[in-house]
C-alpha cells in the first residue's frame, strides 16, 4: 500500500472505529462483537507502524474511547485509569516478555473482567465517592448507584486515604433473568452482561440499579496514604483483607511459560464462571519496577491484556419459528442441530429480523456458523454452505399465533400482527399492564397471571377489574390471604396518576418518561385522546415518532371503546398533577432510606403532583431532603450543606395527609 493509499484507509478505519467507540463506551450498544472491533484497531496500528508520520495526537490508537456523560457530575481522575494493550497470540506474549526485562520480574496473571471500569474512592474509612472511567481522564459520578452495590463496603478498617479501580459486572444468572424480563415485556434486550452493566450503572434512577444486582471485582490501588507496597500481589492480598472482593483468582508467574499455562487454565474455565470475561491480564508484579517502565499516551508498558478467540461452531439449521411479542412484533429463532459452545449446549438462537435473514441469505437446510455473544447468548454469525435448492426463509404474511395480516412500517425492521386481540400478545400485554411502572398491581405477577389466563378468568386487561374473586380463591395455591391482598392492590390501583395509567396502555415506543410528559400537559384522557400528532409534537422532548404512535393509538375505536370500559370500571383518568395543586411550587425534593407509608416512587409522585421537583443528588439547591430509615451519604451531604432535612411525619404534615 503506498503513502496515498494509507492516508485514505487510516482516514477511513479511524472514522469507523470512533463511531464504535462512541456505542461502545458511551451508548452501551455495540453493533460489531469484540473480535471484529480488534481487528480494525489491528489492521490502524499496522498501517501506523508503517507510515508513522500520519499518526495523530487523537488517533483511537493513542486516546482512551469513552466520555464522560453529562448526565453526572464529571470527576478529574488523579490517577489516569488507563487502557491496556491487547495480544491475540502467545508470540505477541513473547514479544511483550522480550521488550521488558524478564530477568528482572515475575508477573501476576489475572481473569480481564468484561464489565464497567469504576474508580471507588474511601476516607476516614468511609466509601466517599464511586466514579466510571470515561475518557481515562474524566469520568462520571455514579456514587448514588454504586452505594447499591452490595458487594462494595461501605465502609472499611482503613482510615488513611484509599483509591481503588475494579470492574463492575452483572453475574451471568442476573443477565439472563434481565433479558427474559425484557423479552417477556416486549423490551429490547441487553446485548451482553458488560452492555448490561454499563446501562445500569448510567441510570438516574438508583432503584433500578438496585434491582440488576450487579457486583464488582477490585484488581487494583490507585493510591493510597500511609502505606506502601511493592508486590501488585500483596496489594491485592491487603485489598482482600480489607473486605474488598478482588478478583477470583491471581497468581504469580517466574516466567513467560507459566503465564502462557495460566492463561489456557483460565481459557479453558471460561463457561463454567457465573461472570463473563474477555480475556487475561498480565502484569509486572512489581510496582517499583512498572515505575520505570512507565506508559505511552494510552497504554501502560508493563502490562497487557490476551484476548481469547471467540469459539464458534458449524450445525445445521432445522427450522425457523416465529414468535410473537407483546406489541405483536413477529420474531424469528433459528433452531438447529445441538452444539457445544461456552460450557453449555445450545440449539436456539434469535434471528431478530427480517433484514438479518436476507442480509445472511439464511434457508432452513443451511449449514450455519453460530457462537454464544458475550459467551452467553447464542447468535447466528453467517452461513457457511446453502444447501441444495436452500431459499431464504421468508417471513409470514399473517400472525402465525391469531392468522390476522402483519405489516412492515416504513423505516422500521419489525414486521407486526395487526391484531390487538392476539391471544400471543395477551400474557405479555397483561403483564406489562400490572407491571411496577405502570399500572403496579402486586400480586399480579406473570405466573398468577398465567393462572387467570388458562382459568379463563382474565383475557383482557379489563377483565382484572372485574375480576371474580371467589373463582381466584378456588385456583390451586391461592388463598385468602392472597385474594384479600390482591383485591387490595386492584382497588389501590384504580387511583394512579394518569401518567402510569398511559404507560400502562403499552403504546409503541411510549414507555414511563414519555407517559409522564403526556399526562404532564394533559388534563385528562380524554383531552389528549383529541389531541393531533402537530399538537403532541410541540410537546418539549416528545418527537415526531412519538407523537406518530400515540395519535395513532388513541385514534383506534378498539383504544376508545377499551378507554371507555376502563372508566366505567372505575380507573382514574385524570392527571393528579394537573388538579392537585402548586403547594410545593419552586421546592426541589432529595429522598433517601426507606420510608413506612410509602415508596420513593409514590413520595415522588405526591411531590412533583403539588408542583415540586424531585432530584437523586443534594446540592445547595435542593429545598429538602426527606429521610426515612437507614438513610445514607445523602443525609450525610444534607447536613455538611445545611440542608434542611425532614422526616416522614414531617413530609405528612406538609401534605396534609
Amino acid at each position: 500500500m503506498d503513502f496515498k493509499e494509507a492516508k485514505k484507509r487510516i482516514k477511513e478505519l479511524t472514522k469507523i472505529i470512533r463511531y464504535h467507540n462512541d456505542l461502545y463506551y458511551n451508548q452501551d450498544a455495540p453493533e460489531i462483537e469484540d473480535y471484529e472491533y480488534d481487528a480494525l484497531n489491528r489492521e490502524l496500528k499496522s498501517l501506523e507502524r508503517e507510515f508513522p508520520e500520519l499518526i495523530l495526537p487523537d488517533s483511537p490508537t493513542q486516546v482512551v474511547g469513552g466520555s464522560a456523560n453529562l448526565l453526572f457530575s464529571p470527576v478529574h481522575h488523579t490517577v489516569k485509569m488507563e487502557s491496556l494493550q491487547d495480544v491475540f497470540s502467545f508470540d505477541e506474549l513473547r514479544e511483550f516478555d522480550e521488550r521488558i526485562d524478564n530477568k528482572r520480574t515475575v508477573y501476576s496473571v489475572e481473569p480481564k473482567i468484561d464489565g464497567l471500569s469504576v474508580s471507588l474512592e474511601y476516607s476516614g474509612g468511609k466509601l466517599i465517592r464511586g466514579s466510571t472511567r470515561g475518557d481515562g481522564v474524566t469520568g462520571e459520578d455514579v456514587t448514588n448507584n454504586i452505594l447499591q452495590i452490595k458487594s462494595i463496603p461501605k465502609e472499611i478498617d482503613f482510615l488513611g486515604e484509599l483509591e481503588v479501580r475494579g470492574e463492575v459486572y452483572m453475574p451471568k444468572s442476573s443477565f439472563l433473568k434481565l433479558v427474559e424480563r425484557q423479552e417477556l415485556m416486549g423490551e429490547k434486550p441487553a446485548k451482553n452482561p458488560r452492555n448490561a452493566a454499563a446501562g445500569t450503572l448510567r441510570q438516574k434512577n438508583s432503584a433500578i440499579v438496585k434491582g440488576r444486582e450487579l457486583s464488582i471485582f477490585i484488581f487494583n490501588i490507585q493510591q493510597i496514604s500511609g502505606k506502601e507496597f511493592n508486590s501488585h500481589i500483596k496489594s491485592l492480598d491487603f485489598l482482600a483483607s480489607l473486605g474488598f472482593s478482588v478478583l477470583p483468582s491471581y497468581k504469580m508467574c517466574e516466567n513467560i511459560n507459566e503465564v502462557i499455562s495460566e492463561i489456557e487454565r483460565i481459557g479453558d474455565s471460561r463457561g463454567d464462571l457465573e461472570f463473563d470475561i474477555d480475556g487475561a491480564v498480565v502484569k509486572v508484579d512489581n510496582l517499583s519496577y512498572r515505575t520505570e517502565l512507565g506508559s505511552t499516551s494510552k497504554f501502560p508498558k508493563w502490562a497487557v491484556a490476551f484476548k481469547y478467540p471467540p469459539e464458534e461452531k458449524e450445525t445445521v439449521l432445522r427450522n425457523i419459528e416465529i414468535n410473537v411479542g407483546r406489541t405483536g412484533a413477529l420474531t424469528p429463532t433459528a433452531v438447529f442441530d445441538p452444539v457445544e459452545l461456552a460450557g453449555t449446549t445450545v440449539c436456539r438462537a434469535v434471528l431478530h429480523n427480517e433484514d438479518f435473514i436476507n442480509e445472511k441469505q439464511i434457508g432452513v437446510g443451511d449449514t450455519i456458523i453460530v457462537r454464544k455473544a458475550g459467551e452467553i447468548i447464542p447468535e447466528v454469525v453467517t452461513v457457511s454452505r446453502h444447501a441444495e435448492n436452500s431459499t431464504v426463509f421468508k417471513m409470514p404474511t399473517v400472525c402465525p399465533s391469531c392468522g390476522a395480516n402483519v405489516f412492515r412500517k416504513e423505516g422500521e425492521a419489525v414486521i407486526h400482527c395487526t391484531n390487538a386481540e392476539c391471544p400471543a400478545q395477551i400474557l405479555r400485554h397483561l403483564i406489562h399492564f400490572t407491571s411496577r411502572d405502570a399500572m403496579d398491581i402486586e400480586g399480579l405477577g406473570p405466573a398468577m397471571l398465567e393462572q387467570l389466563l388458562d382459568a379463563g378468568l382474565v383475557k383482557t386487561i379489563i377483565d382484572i377489574y372485574r375480576l371474580d374473586f371467589d373463582e381466584v380463591l378456588r385456583l390451586e395455591r391461592v388463598g385468602i390471604k392472597s385474594v384479600d391482598n390482591l383485591r387490595y392492590a386492584i382497588e389501590k390501583s384504580k387511583n394512579n396518576d394518569l401518567s402510569r395509567l398511559i404507560t400502562a396502555l403499552g403504546i409503541r415506543h411510549i414507555g414511563a418518561g414519555a407517559a409522564k410528559l403526556l399526562a404532564d400537559n394533559y388534563k385528562s384522557i380524554d383531552e389528549l385522546m383529541t389531541a393531533s400528532r402537530e399538537e403532541l409534537e410541540k410537546i418539549s422532548g416528545f418527537g415526531s415518532v412519538l407523537a406518530e404512535s400515540t395519535a395513532e393509538f388513541f385514534s383506534l375505536d378498539a383504544t376508545k371503546e377499551m378507554i371507555n370500559e376502563l372508566k366505567a370500571c372505575g380507573v382514574n383518568t385524570l392527571s393528579n398533577k394537573a388538579s392537585v395543586g402548586d403547594k410545593f411550587s419552586g421546592m426541589t425534593f432529595v429522598l433517601t432510606g426507606t420510608l413506612q407509608d410509602f415508596t420513593r416512587n409514590e413520595a415522588g409522585e405526591i411531590i412533583e403532583s403539588l408542583g415540586g421537583k424531585v432530584s437523586s443528588s443534594v446540592s445547595k439547591k435542593t429545598t429538602f431532603v426527606l429521610a426515612g430509615d437507614e438513610a445514607g451519604s445523602k443525609l450525610d451531604k444534607a447536613n455538611a450543606l445545611g440542608v434542611s432535612i425532614i422526616d416522614e411525619q414531617e413530609f405528612k404534615k406538609m401534605i396534609e395527609i
